[in-house]
């Protein structure tokens, strides 16, 4: 069973690594139209089906336009894929987005970023709401319980900002919008710097930007884009070895996310200097010193407040549900047999951890595309045990996946992949 599994994969890829980059654009995009569309027929939430409508038209048209350039046979394709990854961002991204911004609709963490931003820029404490012994503590009214909770690190707030400044809700204030502009500059900036060929700089943007796993984000919440895009930037200067650039990036992601905190210790195995001696005490240094200034104040506040918000609630031990609940290993465990959330994680990094330091001592030193695709192999384990997760985060494994082909001249990702898990 395991052979002809392997045996089938492989000739997926092949077949798929056959693709002109045209053919392959005109299928990812049409399959993007069909999810859409899904999604706007399925979903019951209203940010999400509203943009599954307004993005369906886009991708399809996207989808023939791409198979009619195909079928010419040009033979310089490169600037006719970047005009249509244009083209869908405009139609999947832009136009969904400021239409939403405009309706105020949008997922829950818009409303909570919001809020922080208020506390915010009224110097109050962004943690009002916490628990405390199995009793949610402060708890905001007319607002369901979970939203009282804000699980990120205070920088995350200043998106929040241009609605407080203006008391508007609505339109260019929304902090989707400011989201999406550092997303969209942070990774043009990273993939016009990135050391790769022009097809695989279009591939990452697809993904991170343009199909559903980063434009259905965009438009509706948004709060994992700029740290993807953050990192993204840090994988390009750790590749540049430009290291003093990379730990502000990845400093800036982790002063935001705890997501961006595997991404930002994995980049002290890998970061080398122009001498290819080992540079990670000055990622360190970066990352340290960017979280500490941000994050110390309001933890000094109400430490109790910051672990209960940051740390309890998304790891779901609480006793307020998370949202981020989807149908996964770890949840449903959690749901059939209570103690199985406080135990799958730490087992998980125990035994994942002998693993993984095994696997260091055969391959050390790792470059980075190694890093990545073990980050992406760590982030897609970690959400299938944990308790409390989104389907959503598989846009953390697949853009690590894309990063490390991306990195490198001679292996894919599912190669990668394969291969690190073959050695564990």
């Amino acid at each position: 069973m395991l052979t002809r599994f392997s045996f089938a994969r492989t000739r997926l890829l092949t077949w798929w690594g056959a693709l002109p980059g045209l053919s392959s654009d005109a299928l990812l995009y049409a399959l993007s139209a069909l999810f859409a569309l899904g999604l706007g027929v399925t979903s019951r939430q209203g940010a999400q089906w509203q943009w599954g409508y307004l993005a369906t038209a886009p991708y399809a048209l996207c989808a023939l336009l791409a198979y009619g350039f195909h079928r010419l046979k040009l033979r310089r394709t490169s600037m006719i894929r970047m005009a249509l990854l244009t083209l869908v961002l405009l139609g999947s991204v832009a136009i969904p987005l400021g239409l939403e911004a405009r309706w105020r609709v949008a997922q829950p963490e818009v409303g909570v970023i919001q809020r922080a931003g208020d506390n915010l820029s009224k110097d109050r404490n962004l943690y009002p709401s916490y628990d405390k012994h199995g009793k949610l503590i402060n708890p905001i009214a007319g607002i369901p319980a979970y939203e009282s909770f804000f699980p990120y690190f205070p920088l995350m707030g200043v998106f929040g900002l241009p609605s407080a400044e203006t008391h508007k809700s609505k339109g260019l204030t929304d902090p989707r919008i400011a989201m999406s502009l550092l997303t969209l500059l942070a990774s043009g900036l990273a993939l016009g710097l990135l050391r790769t060929s022009t097809k695989k700089k279009i591939r990452v943007a697809q993904f991170l930007l343009a199909l559903p796993t980063g434009a259905l984000f965009l438009s509706t919440g948004g709060d994992d884009m700029p740290i993807l895009a953050l990192m993204l930037l840090g994988v390009t200067a750790l590749q540049r070895r430009q290291n003093n650039f990379a730990g502000i990036s990845l400093g800036l992601a982790a002063a935001m996310k705890l997501t961006a905190w595997p991404m930002a210790l994995g980049a002290l195995l890998v970061a080398r200097d122009s001498k290819s001696r080992s540079d990670w005490k000055r990622i360190a240094l970066w990352v340290v010193a960017i979280v500490v200034v941000t994050v110390a104040p309001f933890a000094v506040r109400a430490p109790w407040a910051f672990m209960s918000n940051v740390f309890a609630f998304p790891l779901g031990l609480t006793s307020v549900a998370s949202p981020a609940a989807s149908a996964l290993p770890g949840h449903i465990l959690t749901t059939l047999w209570a103690p199985a959330g406080h135990i799958l994680a730490p087992v998980t990094f125990l035994v994942g951890g002998y693993f993984m330091a095994k696997y260091l001592r055969r391959h050390w030193p790792l470059t980075l595309s190694q890093i990545l695709a073990i980050l992406s192999l760590v982030f897609l384990t970690m959400m299938c045990v944990s308790s409390a997760t989104r389907i959503g985060y598989v846009i953390y494994p697949l853009n690590f996946a894309l990063w490390s082909w991306a990195c490198t001249e001679t292996v894919v990702p599912e190669k990668v992949l394969a291969q690190t898990v073959s050695e564990f």
